[in-house]
């Protein structure tokens, strides 16, 4: 059974009250009914909306979809509107001549290997439709700057990093565009964890959970990170923190059973990456041995909602048992979702390889560089903008510069995304 409600992230220690505020707001609900009775049988009671419950959490819809039912007037009733390239392993590990040995994919801002993701239907003047079917999208009217997060790699396939302004060219829909700010530092990151918790990753998770903290401890000591687990459901198990401590503690919450619905673990992550807007670069990184098999989101509705502007750059690590066209498709999954965000996906043989492969993720995002531009498309049009930069320099060839393939123009998350799987039972509320 599905039902669509708000996006929440709920921490498991928050089920006691959680479920108790069912049978509270039963009680309300059946005083009010009985000390407000008509008095007379032409008089009725104003319906309102309820909220949906999922796993015994009762929550307002207020999305502007659906018109309240019930709700009359004698002489003026209106209904109202409803709204209807690839890569394995491959980052490279920086040296101080800002070149590296270790060999990187083949970015994927490269012409023909990028990830093209077309716009929804236009209307007659080229925008794309304000909202989604249950107001999924909005669209703003104006944008100040698009930021990119960059990596550059020379012919050797060794990291670039001393490269400044002038050597970059910045290109929105072919056309050139001017960079208003640049820099090249170490600067703290907002970081999702998304670590599978299916039934599948039970002997998987010890190494998984080490290899992770590594990450943590390579990268930036000023991120804030949050860890959540999935199977069916998702789990926020640890909000925004710098302790290495609590993160292992959340990491160490998973209770290996269930499907994958990994796509609707992205989507609620990366709505709550969105709400850490102190820290302006934002990451996801996730883990997981299989196929989704349980989201009501598609890849291609994933792609879409993480491409927004200013969005995060997704890092996969695929740890793949499967054969034949689940690992194929696992594989694409993981390879689209990272690298028209700007990241790598990465499928390792063995788990040995995990806690290298998380060192080198860390050292990939401590060392981008940040580039921003005004588009001079007007972002009122709104549609999808396909992003490229080029980097040319004095004693390097065919530089290579992997970044985001590009933004939907104006995208912003509305609270009915996404939607989510409601349990049988109150698991998903503890």
């Amino acid at each position: 059974m599905f039902s669509r409600r708000l996006v929440t992230m709920h921490l498991r220690n928050s089920s006691f009250p959680l479920r108790a505020l069912p049978l509270v707001l039963l009680g309300a609900l059946a005083f009010g009914q009985n000390t407000s009775q008509p008095q007379n049988q032409n008089s009725q009671p104003p319906a309102g909306q309820q909220g949906k419950s999922d796993g015994g959490l009762i929550m307002p819809i207020d999305d502007g979809s659906q018109p309240a039912q019930g709700q009359q007037q004698q002489n003026s009733a209106q209904p109202q509107p409803g709204q209807q390239g690839k890569t394995d392993n491959g980052l490279v590990m920086p040296i101080e001549n800002g070149q590296s040995e270790a060999p990187v994919p083949k970015s994927p801002n490269q012409p023909g290997d990028t990830v093209n993701v077309p716009a929804s239907s236009s209307r007659g003047n080229g925008q794309n439709p304000d909202s989604e079917v249950g107001g999924v999208y909005t669209f703003k009217k104006q944008v100040e700057e698009v930021r990119l997060h960059a990596t550059v790699v020379d012919d050797r396939q060794r990291l670039i990093t001393t490269l400044d302004k002038t050597s970059f060219t910045v290109y929105e829909n072919g056309e050139p565009q001017q960079i208003t700010s640049f820099r090249h530092e170490d600067i703290p990151v907002a970081l999702g964890v998304v670590i599978d918790n299916s039934g599948s990753m039970r002997d998987k998770r010890p190494a998984v959970n080490a290899a992770t903290i590594n990450l943590v401890k390579a990268s930036n000591p000023e991120d804030e990170v949050f860890v959540v687990n999935f199977n069916d459901d998702y789990y926020l198990d640890q909000d925004y923190t710098d302790s290495v401590a609590k993160l292992k503690e959340a990491l160490e919450k998973y209770e290996t059973r269930g499907g994958t619905a990994l796509y609707d673990a992205v989507l609620a992550s990366n709505a709550h990456l969105m709400k850490a807007p102190k820290l302006e670069k934002k990451v996801l990184f996730i883990v997981t041995d299989g196929e989704d098999d349980a989201s009501l989101n598609t890849l291609e509705q994933t792609i879409r909602k993480v491409q927004q502007e200013n969005g995060p750059t997704i890092y996969t690590i695929g740890i793949l048992d499967e054969t034949g066209g689940h690992k194929r498709r696992a594989q694409r999954a993981l390879r689209e979702m990272a690298e028209s965000t700007g990241g790598v996906a990465f499928f390792p043989q063995s788990l040995d390889e995990v806690s290298r492969i998380t060192q080198q993720i860390a050292h990939d995002i401590r060392n981008q560089y940040t580039i921003s531009y005004k588009p001079t498309n007007p972002q009122a049009r709104g549609g999808y903008r396909q992003v490229k930069v080029e980097a040319k320099s004095k004693g390097f060839k065919a530089l290579q510069v992997r970044t985001r393939a590009g933004y939907y123009a104006g995208q912003t998350q509305s609270a009915a995304n996404p939607p989510v799987r409601k349990p049988e039972t109150n698991a998903a509320v503890r």
